[in-house]
């Protein structure tokens, strides 16, 4: 919610000012409309940025779980014949998340004012995306709300399941670069400069490894200040470069190509679009128009291109098996249920096909993940320890046979 001032007239056409709370310029006016009144300018209030800072740092987010939790309960209530308003106000003092409760009574007023509800969940686009939105607006307009909501269930249930298992995935290598990372800051602040005064007592002639290694511990240690700021400069300078649309392309292009991981983020990002279209084209939706839906729902903007040019050649009397052929996106086996798909007219159960056929070589992968990376990982280990043992151990020899001698 936003703070706007106005000014507008009544229905005397008297001059009125004053602030209301809305999400957009079209709620403030449909507020001042709904009382008589006539908008004449409608402004947005600046807020400092510190008191936006906290109230962002201090809101709860609306996670997946909710929009289950959300999908499901609507789902169970308009089956049982609940009315939406009633429903929406069961689900509000329900909620644990306090955000997403607000937000509810929000959708409950404007429901309340005679709004539809693929328009009351439009107002909050950022909560809602334009896929749940449309499958909302497709469920009013078919007469069955509930099975839209069924559905977005059953998409969100299988998102979820995929991010749990990629994270799964994750969390064995991300571990063993953390454990690497922390202790080369404390080789580099307590080992390295205690082998380096020992050293420095003896007088030798040090080693060109032994030296490189105490190098780069003084460097880590009198310029502790730099490296800081060189890694705050680069974090903020990336999500800059990752805000604008040409970086985003870029990383989202180049994401894919990473070794082990961008392939199984690839067939992700379709099982993705095979699920989002299959479910928008099972509710009735245009070919067209649900690959526009779909573009938004993969979030990787280099995909979403190649699903607009998709639909491009579609709207100038291309089929989808030709269409997706031309992408370069997806396996022969994939094209195959695709060109069955349109031969016997039921694109939307081949896709779900696809989209399952995607999701088993993705859970396959995934389990295999850790058994490919962790040679390499091993590898990297023993490099390290070597380095450490010519920079710190040889030098030790050296004296120790210089001594004996």
């Amino acid at each position: 919610m936003q703070l706007y001032s106005y000014k507008a007239k009544d229905a005397k056409g008297a001059l009125v000012k004053g602030r209301v709370e809305a999400n957009n310029q079209a709620g403030v006016a449909d507020s001042l409309l709904k009382r008589q009144y006539i908008p004449i300018s409608i402004s947005l209030v600046e807020t400092k940025n510190n008191i936006k800072l906290f109230d962002n740092l201090f809101n709860e987010k609306i996670s997946l779980d909710d929009m289950i939790m959300f999908s499901r309960q609507m789902y169970s209530l308009l089956k049982a014949g609940i009315p939406i308003i009633r429903a929406m106000v069961g689900l509000a003092d329900t909620t644990q998340n306090k955000e997403f409760k607000s937000v509810l009574l929000e959708v409950t007023r404007q429901l309340e004012q005679g709004r539809e509800l693929s328009s009351a969940l439009a107002i909050h686009n950022k909560i809602f995306s334009r896929l749940t939105i449309s499958m909302v607006k497709v469920g009013e307009g078919s007469g069955r709300l509930e099975d839209a909501f069924y559905q977005l269930a059953i998409y969100f249930e299988k998102e979820q399941e995929t991010r749990k298992r990629i994270k799964a995935a994750m969390r064995y290598p991300t571990f063993v670069i953390l454990a690497l990372f922390v202790a080369m800051i404390i080789l580099n602040i307590f080992v390295i400069p205690t082998f380096a005064s020992m050293f420095e007592k003896f007088d030798a002639e040090l080693p060109l490894m032994t030296q490189i290694l105490i190098g780069t511990s003084n460097f880590f240690v009198n310029y502790w200040w730099l490296l800081a700021l060189l890694c705050v400069g680069g974090v903020i300078g990336w999500r800059r470069y990752l805000n604008t649309s040409a970086g985003r392309f870029k990383w989202d292009q180049h994401k894919l190509k990473i070794p082990f991981v961008g392939d199984i983020l690839k067939r992700t990002l379709l099982g993705r679009y095979s699920q989002s279209l299959a479910m928008v084209l099972r509710s009735g939706v245009p070919m067209t128009t649900g690959l526009s839906l779909t573009a938004h729902a993969v979030d990787n903007s280099y995909m979403e291109k190649a699903i607009i040019t998709m639909r491009q050649d579609i709207e100038k009397g291309d089929s989808l098996l030709r269409a997706s052929r031309s992408s370069e996106l997806f396996s022969q086996l994939v094209l195959q249920m695709v060109a069955v798909g349109e031969e016997t007219g039921r694109v939307d159960e081949l896709l779900q096909e696809a989209a399952d056929f995607y999701e088993r070589e993705v859970d396959y992968d995934l389990r295999s993940l850790t058994a490919k990376i962790e040679p390499i990982l091993t590898v990297f280990v023993a490099i390290m320890v070597l380095i450490l043992a010519l920079g710190i151990f040889m030098p030790m020899w050296n004296m120790m046979s210089a001594i004996k001698g």
